[in-house]
């Protein structure tokens, strides 16, 4: 697994993870529940990993559609 994508913008990795999906790549999310530890403030990035096969791809789809990385 390769990281693609790390914010703390939940509605940018739901975006890129909506086109990911929509291709045909499979993402998958780390960090999401840090916000135990961080007491839901948002300062905690959140990653987004794909296969190291489909990371070249992955980094196309997210450009063509305007998702700064």
């Amino acid at each position: 697994m390769k990281e693609l994508l790390s914010t703390t913008d939940p509605t940018k990795i739901a975006f890129a993870t909506a086109l990911l999906d929509a291709e045909g790549i499979a993402a998958f999310q780390m960090d999401v529940h840090m916000s135990v530890l961080e007491g839901s403030i948002g300062i905690l990035p959140r990653r987004l990993m794909v296969r190291d096969a489909d990371l070249f791809m992955a980094r196309a789809i997210l450009k063509d559609n305007g998702v700064e990385l």
